[in-house]
């Protein structure tokens, strides 16, 4: 019967963790950063003369999307270096959810 009950308290932490890594705010904003940097960066390759004269020289595109390139890769390495844990029996407790 105490088996049943560690087994059972073990399946709920793991769907407990799979969802808070489901729903980690780095994943989503390091994804949306990194899928914006292509975008500009992409464009930035391809500017014109034009628009890196009005840029004063600078291939402000290039250097904007490679710098979001690497805060979108800084969070979601962030996210799998530090994972979310999943809160203890006695936190929950202490503090109840809705359900």
């Amino acid at each position: 019967m105490a088996e049943d009950e560690q087994i059972e308290q073990a399946e709920e932490a793991e769907r407990v963790s799979a969802a808070a890594r489901l729903f980690d705010v780095r994943r989503v904003i390091g994804g949306l950063f990194v899928v914006y940097g292509l975008i500009v960066t992409i464009v930035g390759l391809f500017d014109s003369p034009a628009e890196i004269a009005k840029a004063q020289g600078v291939r402000i595109n290039l250097w904007t999307g490679l710098a979001m390139l690497a805060l979108g890769a800084l969070f979601l390495v962030w996210q799998w270096l530090r994972p979310l844990e999943p809160p203890s029996p006695a936190e929950e407790r202490e503090h109840p959810t809705a359900e």
